[in-house]
């Protein structure tokens, strides 16, 4: 079964146990056709179809539960008649389509028609797949839903039933509902960078879904899109959200089941004032409130769903920030300006198209000038350019409403973006919404760090690296390490190897960034369904006990500990754990806080290669790129390529997944390779210095070799490297030239004297004589031993002593003198066995039993040697995988059996029979000898090989035997009784019938009666086959023979061929491999004989007591094993490894040269410059123009300045040679007055001339609206005919109980002024203008309300208690509170009738305090009074404030009483509860300092600095 289709059965499974939140319960017709053409399918069609049925009913289930549609309940006849439809409700609906219900209740009932009231949920009728009859194979998505279904359910009808992964970019496009043009330039850039921000965002996009107007546009980039990427995960996803009452042919949509599919037809020649859904969208929401011809019913619930998803986390919890939104407008009318104000009046970003007409050309146009100038009669002028035919329409008010707020809009800079197609070069859309998305991450008052970690964090979920580089790390912006770990971080867990390598160049130490607690986090945040989670989650249960509590229980955190474990399984007992595990106390129950305590206690003075360990934590995680980088970054990379082959190998031998399974294969496959390329340069470079990479301990790799690695790895390439075999050979030959003759080794064995003569040549024999020919060689080749064994140091003359010590310790010698002994060891076995086995054993056995028993002492010390020091249970596994051990150990068994057989009379044959079988296996185990030979090596490798073949034809054959032998016996004989011939007449005789001995009883000629038992009596002869009276065979004579020739025919000629056949490939396969097998199998060989003991046996028993002297006086065996394991000190480690990292270096230079030059690359890179250059073109064949103008006007400006430099000349010549005064001279100098000029008229611009709060359209806490006031038509002394604002009174102050609206010329009682005069409002005016409403407001009374802004400060200390300083200056903290649901801000607020303090102040500070400030009110300085721009203000109602700095000196008991100080010298915030409405709140209180970025800081600038400056601290 595919993995598609097991993606499919486990997501209906876990639908099954109420787990929605991984799956999707529709599957569209791919889906179906992909699993029906399936084998699985075929062969399981019915569990198949059941599944996928089941699922489709748990989403009709879960849709009539939770989606719902609006049905008119009650019908009342409209004024308005229908042509076609003839009556119609108020609901706008045919009489038709009502129920029974509610036709009687139309009649019966005489009242009014209410949307509220006679509009009713009931369950959806709509949803399912959208096909699209005659444009190809198009579905989508649909479901139709009540206009108040919460936003929460629709996104999870998306994310879960529909399968839409989480968006990481929320785009809204909207703007024109009817058909417009757009240049094809602009429709072409429009399409391209939309495609590009959806696919390279993960972004959904958001439209109207009609077929018309902006949403016809996206529709044809989608589909562009989806033409021309075919791979899923770049297609783009399209929401329509559609009225369900402007949908034409909606009734082909309704069915109670639900359609998949639907067909859906375009018919815009009919359609009318309806409209048809674009056939370009993937999914489409369709919103019902219960009427018929409504356009505009769905913009709630759009921006209900849009706010929802924007507050949803992207990326997991530790990484996580919410889904930023955009806005992007196209065109459009009134309710495309509405829904910019509302957008950005709530903080969404937006980027307006210029030259796509009306409204965004409009807001193009005033978006670069300064407010003032966006006046009424600029707004007229605008209108009558994009909307002439319409002018006419416009009322006073509405060109006033325009005017307000494209003002609003052009003041919130940072959050308008224009995109100008044909004014900037190579500008492109999709970077134009990015930037808008940055530039409003830095308005919202965060920190610079903050905002800057946002726009990082923003960029890594975009995938867009480019936007990084261009708008992120600039030379103007300085680093440090530590402002990028967090995004570091969520570039790793990313998967961001692009973003990694950026943020390692702009300054990220790795050692910084990679703390324990670090380290820890990137391992929990691996995706749960992979095989390394689920091996760290086993690791972790098995550590709990079972009276773990619950909480404990539930919370899963993955320590290092673990991941030791894990690391240890994957790679082996052969290495020392790389984080050692913490030692836990045994008790009875498991304590979090103390597990916690050891963990930090294990962590401290850890992870001192961090590059190893993200190696090590990207190959497990699988992460390719990032492993290359980090490979690449750290030292010892020869071992580490080697960890990665191992780890790989090891993985995908437990992987489940096919397909990943050769995937890790593939990558263990590349790190081995990478590992061959390095040691070849290496060795290239220098031979010595690579072959002790080999040996050399690699203390970051858990104290092994790279050759163990290598060996563990199984990685045969590695081994078979020239220079891999000649450190080999170098072991192997010991102290003895490798240049030495057999003959001469030979000779040496039997007549040792010959060694102290000059027939074998040692090789520091041969190091001396190089020394002797050439002083300068000599002084270069000993500066190079510096690097190798130290046997080698010494080059002095060898005594003979020393001469037979190094013959006999070769292992080469001690190899043939093993195989000579084995061989004498045959002889006398065999002797024994034939000739002097006696009842009474002779001397020649005891011989023989003493000689068995020093090789039962041999293979005990090698089962105990641990040299490596692997641990005995590695050691014991390392000892039982070998098949040559498990044969020594199998013969001593059997011989030990056959022995205690032997000395009993009554089973001495046994015995004998026994030692005789015995010997069998000690001749097969010569095989083992043979292995060192190159000829006869490969050979016995190939042997094997070909016996794990003839297993599985055995099995075929002994079926045929079995079926074929049991047939023809029953035919011929009846009711045989006797087992052994049973046996014989079915095995043994057609088993015989291979080798062409046929039986003489299956036909009449040659049929005996002499040759059998006729009743089976006879027990040494076979019974006899079925015959008459007269002795005439009777059995089926054609029935038999037809069957022994159908199976010699199977057996001989199919079944041996077969045989034959898969030995060749046998043969071919390994021949490829034989030599890389033969030299990697001939590592263990040469490590035996390397660790053994000189003497052969019988005389190794001298060695044996040796070692037992040894072990139990406790002395450390002096015995070598350095040539495969080296301990360096730290010098040469340095000094090896920074040589393995230049010569890294240099062969990845070389490897990325090739990768270049090779014809893929080429190609890749010609047709990527194609596309550049081809968009370059299609970008700017209509801004060239523009470019030359700006090209003349920049030489302009250059000849200009050399002009005015020539005249300052001119005019300074003609001074000096008195030809006027100098005082009268014009200074023509050449300033940047013109840029200061504009740029503080830009900054006064952004300072609004009159209040603007107090003129938001909408009064805060109400439905109000405000009469709109324009900039230039705020001050009382400018005319205003056409205002009359509402006036608006709540009954109690700050509107928390219920609101009444006023008429315009009522008046609130407790004024005590008459009602019908204009008194109060020409008493009561607001002294900076007019604000679109009369009355009280929500304020406490008429006229002037006041307030205070109390700014209490001290200065901050260290943890020291010393004053904390900064430029010289003391640091000033001021007090802030945080109400519930709200954010920090100061303790300030209007003061009720007779109170001198706010209330916020008087809910945090006690009477103590309070007095306190009373007596400092006196001195405390005034920061501002005055007039605040306040939402709540009026034309006859508004609030003025006093701002005082009350500063706390450090002679004030109170300066610490509020708030303790942390152990650094930092405020710790408090909750402080408080009664409000009966329950209890809390509010939070703490001291924050006064820092330029902080973003209370920002919002209370202008007192701040004002009071840093009075205190003398810094700002």
């Amino acid at each position: 079964m595919s993995s598609h289709e097991m993606e499919i059965i486990n997501r209906i499974s876990s639908l099954k146990e109420g787990k929605c939140d991984q799956s999707r319960t529709l599957h569209s017709n791919n889906t179906l056709n992909v699993v029906g053409r399936s084998p699985s399918f075929i062969k399981n069609r019915k569990s198949s179809v059941t599944l996928i049925f089941e699922e489709q009913s748990l989403f009709r289930k879960w849709t009539r539960e939770n989606l719902s549609k609006k049905n008119c309940s009650y019908f009342v006849k409209s004024r308005i008649e229908s042509e076609t439809t003839g009556s119609v409700c108020e609901c706008g609906y045919s009489r038709d389509c009502h129920s029974e219900e509610a036709l009687k209740a139309g009649q019966q009932q005489q009242e009014k028609w209410s949307c509220i009231k006679h509009l009713q949920n009931v369950p959806t009728d709509a949803f399912g797949d959208l096909a699209f009859e005659g444009q190809g194979q198009k579905t989508a998505k649909y479901v139709r839903v009540s206009n108040d279904t919460a936003p929460g359910t629709l996104y999870q009808l998306m994310t879960k039933y529909w399968g839409l992964n989480p968006p990481q970019l929320l785009m809204s496009i909207t703007g024109g509902a009817k058909n417009f043009h757009l240049k094809p330039e602009l429709s072409f850039m429009f399409r391209r960078g939309l495609i590009k921000v959806a696919q390279s965002t993960g972004a959904w996009i958001i439209t109207g879904g009609s077929f018309a107007g902006v949403m016809k546009h996206v529709g044809e980039a989608v589909r562009h899109c989806n033409m021309t990427n075919s791979q899923k995960d770049k297609q783009i996803v399209a929401i329509g959200i559609a009225s369900w009452g402007i949908v034409y042919n909606r009734e082909s949509l309704v069915n109670v089941q639900g359609k998949f599919p639907a067909a859906y037809y375009l018919d815009e020649a009919h359609q009318g004032k309806l409209s048809c859904l674009d056939h370009n969208h993937t999914h489409f929401i369709l919103v019902d409130d219960g009427t018929h011809g409504c356009y505009g019913v769905e913009i709630a619930l759009r921006t209900q769903l849009e706010k929802y998803i924007s507050k949803q986390q992207m990326g997991s919890e530790d990484v996580g920030i919410e889904i930023p939104i955009v806005c992007v407008v196209l065109e459009g009318g009134r309710g495309t300006l509405n829904t910019i104000h509302s957008a950005m009046g709530h903080g969404t970003p937006c980027v307006i198209v210029e030259g796509s007409g009306r409204v965004a050309d409009i807001l193009a146009n005033a978006a670069d000038l300064p407010v003032a100038q966006i006046t009424i009669s600029f707004i007229e002028k605008q209108l009558r350019t994009f909307f002439s035919e319409s002018y006419n329409m416009f009322s006073e008010r509405e060109i006033m409403l325009w005017t307000k707020q494209v003002q609003d809009i052009v003041r919130m800079q940072d959050l308008l973006t224009v995109f100008r197609a044909d004014k900037s070069r190579n500008s492109n859309l999709d970077v134009a919404i990015l930037e808008a998305l940055f530039k409003a991450s830095s308005s919202h008052g965060q920190q610079w760090q903050e905002n800057l970690d946002h726009q990082l964090q923003l960029a890594i979920a975009w995938s867009r690296l480019d936007i990084a580089k261009s708008h992120i790390f600039t030379d103007d912006k300085q680093w440090k390490s530590s402002h990028l770990h967090q995004a570091m971080f969520a570039a790793l867990v990313g998967n961001k190897p692009g973003f990694v390598e950026l943020f390692m160049k702009n300054g990220v130490n790795l050692r910084e960034f990679l703390s324990p607690e670090m380290l820890v986090r990137l391992y929990n945040n691996i995706p749960h369904h992979t095989l390394l989670y689920k091996k760290l989650c086993k690791v972790v249960d098995s550590e709990k006990q079972p009276q773990t509590n619950a909480k404990l229980e539930n919370t899963r955190k993955i320590l290092l500990q673990h991941i030791s474990v894990v690391l240890q399984e994957l790679l082996g007992e052969f290495m020392e754990p790389l984080y050692k595990q913490p030692i836990i106390s045994s008790r009875k129950s498991l304590d979090i806080t103390s597990i916690g305590d050891q963990q930090d206690e294990f962590q401290e003075g850890m992870l001192e290669d961090p590059e190893r360990d993200l190696f090590i934590w990207a190959i497990l995680t699988k992460r390719k790129n990032l492993a290359s980088i980090f490979w690449e970054q750290g030292m010892d990379s020869i071992a580490a390529s080697l960890v990665a082959c191992k780890i790989l190998k090891k993985i995908s031998s437990e992987e489940n997944d096919t397909d990943l399974s050769e995937k890790m294969e593939e990558l263990a496959q590349e790190y081995e390779d990478q590992a061959i390329g390095l040691f070849t340069e290496c060795y290239k470079k220098h031979s010595k210095r690579a072959q002790k990479l080999l040996v050399r301990v690699s203390t970051g790799w858990g104290n092994t070799t790279c050759l163990r690695l290598a060996l563990e790895a199984e990685s045969k390439k590695f081994m078979a490297l020239g220079g891999v075999q000649d450190l080999l050979t170098k072991i192997w030959w010991g102290d003895l030239s490798v240049d030495t003759r057999l003959w001469q080794l030979l000779l040496c064995l039997v007549v040792w004297p010959v060694i102290c003569s000059k027939l074998i040549t040692f090789r520091q024999d041969e190091q001396r004589q190089k020394e002797l020919s050439s002083t300068v060689k000599v002084e270069s080749l000993q500066s190079r031993q510096h690097f190798f064994f130290h046997n080698e140091e010494d080059v002095k003359p060898l005594t003979c002593w020393q001469q037979l010590r190094a013959f006999y310790t070769a292992p080469v010698v001690v190899f043939y003198w093993n195989v000579l002994a084995y061989f004498g060891f045959l002889w006398l076995f065999a002797y024994v066995l034939l000739i002097d086995f006696q009842s009474q054993p002779s001397g020649r056995e005891y011989l023989l039993y003493a000689w068995l028993l020093t090789l039962v002492f041999e293979e005990l010390r090698q089962f105990l040697y641990d040299p490596g020091s692997f641990g005995f249970r590695k050691k014991a596994l390392l000892y039982i995988d070998s098949r040559w051990n498990q044969m020594d150990v199998a013969a001593i068994l059997i011989f030990i059996v056959g022995l205690v057989c032997r000395w009993f009379p009554a089973t001495f044959q046994h015995g004998r029979i026994i030692l005789c079988l015995d010997y069998i296996i000690y001749c097969l185990r010569l095989m083992h000898i043979f292995t060192v030979s190159k000829t006869l090596g490969p050979k016995i490798i190939m042997l094997e090989m070909m016996i794990k073949d003839i297993f599985f034809f055995l099995f075929l054959l002994l079926v045929t035997i079995v079926a074929y032998g049991v047939a023809n016996h029953a035919i011929l004989v009846h009711n045989e009784i006797r087992l052994s011939w049973i046996f014989k007449g079915v095995v043994f005789k057609p088993y015989l019938m291979l080798f062409g001995d046929i039986p003489t009883d299956i036909s009449y000629l040659d049929f005996d009666l002499s040759q059998c038992s006729v009743n089976g009596t006879n027990s040494y002869q076979p019974k006899c086959a079925q015959h008459d009276s007269t002795g005439e065979p009777i059995f089926p004579e054609w029935l038999t023979i037809i069957l022994l020739c159908l199976y010699l025919l199977f057996t001989n000629i199919l079944l041996l061929n077969l045989l034959i056949a898969m030995f060749n490939y046998t043969f071919q396969v390994i021949q490829e491999n034989t030599d890389k097998i033969w030299k990697f199998q001939r590592y263990s060989l040469i490590e035996e004989y390397y660790t053994r003991p000189p003497a052969p046996p019988p005389f190794i028993i001298f060695s044996h007591l040796f070692v037992l002297i040894e072990c139990v006086t406790c002395r450390k065996s002096k015995h070598k094993h350095k040539k495969f394991k080296v301990q360096l000190d730290e010098k040469d480690e340095a000094e090896i490894l920074s040589w393995e990292a230049i010569i890294k270096e240099n062969y990845i230079v070389k490897q990325m040269r090739n990768q270049s030059q090779s014809l893929n690359e080429q190609v890749k890179c010609t047709l990527e410059t194609v596309e550049t250059v081809a968009d370059v073109f299609d970008v700017n064949r209509e801004s060239n123009k523009m470019e030359i103008v700006e090209q003349k006007i920049h030489h302009l400006e250059e000849q200009m300045f050399q002009s005015m430099q020539a005249l300052n000349w001119i005019m300074k010549a003609l001074v000096d040679k008195d030809f006027g005064h100098r005082g009268s001279a014009p200074v023509l100098a050449i300033s940047d007055r013109n840029k200061k000029e504009e740029s503080a008229g830009k900054e006064r611009d952004l300072k609004p001339m009159y209040h603007v709060k107090a003129r938001s359209l909408m009064y805060p806490d109400s439905k109000i609206e405000r009469f709109p006031v324009p900039d230039e038509m705020v001050p009382w002394q400018v005319p205003f005919v056409e205002y009359s604002p509402s006036c608006y009174t709540t009954e109690t102050p700050d509107g928390h109980q219920k609101m009444r609206k006023l008429a315009p010329l009522e008046i609130s009682e407790d004024i005590g002024v008459d009602d019908r005069s204009n008194t109060v409002e020409k008493r009561y005016l607001n002294p900076v203008g007019r604000t679109g409403i009369t009355g009280r407001g929500s304020l406490w009374k008429l006229g002037c309300n006041l307030a205070m802004d109390p700014i209490i400060t001290r200065f901050k200390k260290n943890s020291d208690n010393s004053l904390a300083m900064k430029c010289s200056k003391h640091i000033l903290e001021f007090l802030i509170v945080r109400y519930p649901q709200e954010d920090w801000s100061l303790p300030a607020g209007i003061l009720d009738p007779g109170e001198i303090f706010p209330k916020k102040m008087k809910l945090i500070l006690n009477t103590k305090m309070l007095n306190m400030l009373k007596k400092l009110m006196e001195n405390a300085f005034q920061v501002y009074t005055g007039y605040v721009d306040d939402p709540r203000n009026t034309d006859n109602a508004w609030i003025e404030t006093q701002a005082l700095n009350f500063h706390l000196d450090e002679d004030n008991p109170f300066t610490n009483m509020l708030t303790s100080r942390g152990g650094s010298g930092a405020s710790r915030s408090i909750n402080l509860p408080f009664f409000q409405q009966g329950s209890v709140l809390e509010i939070a209180v703490k001291w924050q300092v006064v820092e330029q970025g902080e973003p209370l800081c920002v919002l209370y600038k202008d007192y701040l600095q004002i009071v840093a400056e009075k205190r003398g601290a810094h700002f």
